[in-house]
């Protein structure tokens, strides 16, 4: 046997005994990286329509091109894994990821900066989805718990972003691309001494590793309860990039209030997607609490359109949102996670190239219904698309009722 897989071979073991192995870890903190360049960007949105002279519309395509790109990539993300393996994927993602904001940091044209946003969702897509892939495969603990640690990755690269975005959106807007491009070097160097090789990764479940076809996803949209969460999340992130991309344009701050804003909406992101999303879902179930937490964010988003001139309630709304959204991502990412008897990340590619079209269109759509008509209106809008899904989770309830069975059974 391989020193490779030696090495592979004790690190998971490893992870039977201590919880959760090197290689979870290894990909947990490199997440938590990864996802700061998010929360990173938020608060300098603003100051880059200002000197850039930008409108909203098209400052919002930052998010747009972004989330865009990720949802067409997302589809040929489990290909790409199958072949490359697990670790050189998340790699590759990291690389370009930096290459690309570095990029859009030296760039001094709001147009050249959306293609390498871009160019950035694409690196993104790759890390992203097989993170989660990743973490679900080698963790020991059953997939709900693997999920809660891939969530709370998410939460705290979010609350953390915003805080060192501000601060460095205070000296330049070049400054959060910059620091991306440094912090991806950072993930870069953890991932590569933290993780065995790949053929042990790849193959982490008890079955050999196959390659991926690049119409798996699309097979896997066949699975009802696959495409009643993606439509699900796409409508839902309608609601989530609305209040991402447009909400810094109504809050009347400058780069440090806006980073301190989005750090307590991602610590209550955090905090609610790992300790109190998992007792909702063993109290209320899955579906239940999903629908809960989706309905009051519709409604708090609806506030956010009747009362957009009231500074301090569209703040304390946007902190608010964290924890309904922390609730719910962990809850829905679960399900998918759950929801067909198919490989893990053919779910994921599935799932995510729907929930991210919503995700593009949300942001530049919330800067032109602003532009059209007033800044009450994009909120309103996604309340309503958020809204929507709750109801078309429940008109399809009894294709997706047994994930709750499935995460019991584990």
């Amino acid at each position: 046997m391989s020193s490779s897989s030696l090495s592979s071979t004790s690190v998971i073991e490893e992870g039977k005994s201590t919880g959760h192995s090197k290689a979870v870890w290894a990909v947990f903190f490199a997440s938590i990286i990864a996802f700061m360049g998010l929360g990173l960007v938020d608060p300098i949105l603003p100051a880059i329509s200002k000197q850039l002279n930008a409108t909203q519309s098209q400052v919002t395509l930052l998010f747009t091109s972004y989330n865009a790109v990720m949802a067409v990539a997302m589809l040929i993300t489990g290909a790409v894994s199958s072949r490359l393996g697990i670790k050189m994927t998340l790699l590759s993602g990291v690389v370009i990821i930096a290459v690309f904001s570095a990029a859009g940091g030296l760039s001094d044209h709001i147009w050249s900066i959306v293609a390498l946003r871009g160019g950035w969702g694409l690196g993104n897509s790759l890390f992203v989805a097989t993170a989660l892939t990743a973490i679900v495969t080698l963790s020991k603990k059953g997939t709900a718990k693997a999920v809660i640690l891939y969530e709370a990755a998410i939460g705290l690269g979010i609350s953390v972003g915003p805080l060192l975005g501000g601060e460095l959106g205070a000296i330049t807007w070049r400054g959060p691309f910059i620091g991306v491009a440094v912090l991806m070097v950072l993930a870069f160097i953890f991932l590569s001494v933290l993780m065995p090789g790949n053929k042990k990764l790849n193959a982490g479940e008890s079955s050999p590793a196959k390659s991926t076809s690049l119409l798996d996803p699309f097979r896997a949209l066949k699975h009802r309860s696959i495409l009643v969460f993606g439509i699900a999340a796409c409508l839902y992130n309608f609601g989530f990039f609305t209040l991402l991309a447009y909400a810094p344009f109504v809050m009347g701050l400058d780069e440090h209030g806006l980073g301190y804003v989005f750090i307590g909406w991602g610590v209550l992101l955090a905090v609610t997607s790992v300790f109190m999303a998992p007792k909702l879902q063993q109290q209320f179930g899955t579906i239940k609490s999903m629908c809960f937490m989706l309905f009051l964010f519709s409604l708090l988003l609806l506030s956010m359109g009747i009362w957009t001139d009231t500074q301090w309630w569209v703040i304390a709304a946007v902190i608010l949102a964290g924890a309904l959204l922390g609730n719910n991502n962990t809850l829905i990412t679960t399900a998918v996670m759950n929801a067909a008897p198919i490989e893990r990340s053919t779910a994921s590619a599935a799932y995510s190239f729907l929930r991210y079209l919503g995700s593009a269109v949300a942001p530049f759509l919330a800067g032109k219904l602003a532009e059209w008509f007033s800044p009450h209106v994009p909120f309103i809008v996604g309340g309503c698309f958020v809204l929507l899904s709750v109801l078309f989770i429940l008109a399809n309830r009894s294709h997706i009722s047994h994930v709750d069975n499935v995460e019991s059974a584990h």
